[in-house]
């Protein structure tokens, strides 16, 4: 089916149309997260290998890994502009390999099967778990086609010290327009003692949260095996560079993408 992008479907207000495509393009771009731990005891990717020899960054530190991990991330996005207009699928590659190592996809995935998780059995989530995987890099590889290298300004550290959740704030400067306030929510896998990225909130709305009520009836509806197969689907699509978003006044047209 058609929507305008539905991560953000529930976004009211005059700067909906700006909030729709600027925050999910730079935002996540910038989210060169600090997501969570690449090796997962449920997934079990021929990718991995390479995602651990691409990861660098100290994630000792929340604050200091978004930034790290964002400066990463747009380096090589804008060295590989011209392959990547030839061959847009290499924008996966780089999600893969630049985001991937920091993301907690089973974290995720498991914050969205929510309330609904003691209605499925292990073989299912098993099988879900990598496909919600591969769903997020093609999702995040889509959004890095609207980067506009908007720059981004990140809040001054805070004590960590004790906490096992920490948002780091970051603020997307758009010219002629309000500036736009995202927090990266992060996690402290006690295990490894290493931060991971889960979330992040945009203008207030976490794109976890509108995730889990996307799929939430679905799963309830017709099971997860289901939802497993129709994100399957979604993951497999090809990058399309469609044009910039329309600039009018003080908004930007929101871009339609099949679902």
């Amino acid at each position: 089916m058609n929507s305008k992008i539905s991560l953000f479907s529930h976004f009211t207000g005059k700067r909906q149309g700006t909030i729709l495509v600027v925050i999910i393009s730079c935002l996540l771009s910038t989210l060169s997260f600090s997501q969570m731990t690449v090796a997962s005891n449920v997934v079990n990717n021929t990718s991995s290998t390479t995602e651990v020899k691409q990861k660098t960054i100290d994630q000792s530190n929340p604050y200091k890994m978004v930034k790290s991990a964002a400066e990463k991330t747009f380096k090589r996005f804008s060295s590989e502009q011209q392959a990547i207009q030839e061959n847009p699928n290499l924008l996966k590659d780089i999600v893969r390999e630049e985001l991937m190592p920091y993301i907690n996809h089973r974290y995720s995935a498991f914050k969205v099967i929510g309330k609904h998780l003691k209605n499925t059995t292990a073989e299912e989530r098993s099988e879900f778990v990598p496909v919600f995987r591969e769903y997020l890099i093609t999702s995040y590889a889509q959004v890095f086609t609207l980067y506009e290298n908007q720059p981004v300004e990140f809040a001054p550290e805070k004590s960590f010290a004790d906490k096992r959740i920490v948002a780091v704030r970051t603020k997307i400067i758009m010219s002629g327009r309000d500036d736009i306030d995202v927090s990266f929510k992060v996690r402290l896998n006690k295990k490894t003692q290493q931060w991971q990225a889960f979330d992040l909130v945009a203008e207030g709305v976490s794109l976890l949260d509108a995730k889990q009520a996307e799929l939430s009836s679905i799963i309830r509806q017709k099971g997860l095996p289901y939802v497993t197969e129709l994100l399957k689907i979604k993951s497999t699509r090809d990058i399309v560079i469609k044009n910039r978003a329309v600039k009018g006044k003080g908004s930007v047209v929101k871009i339609d993408k099949d679902k």
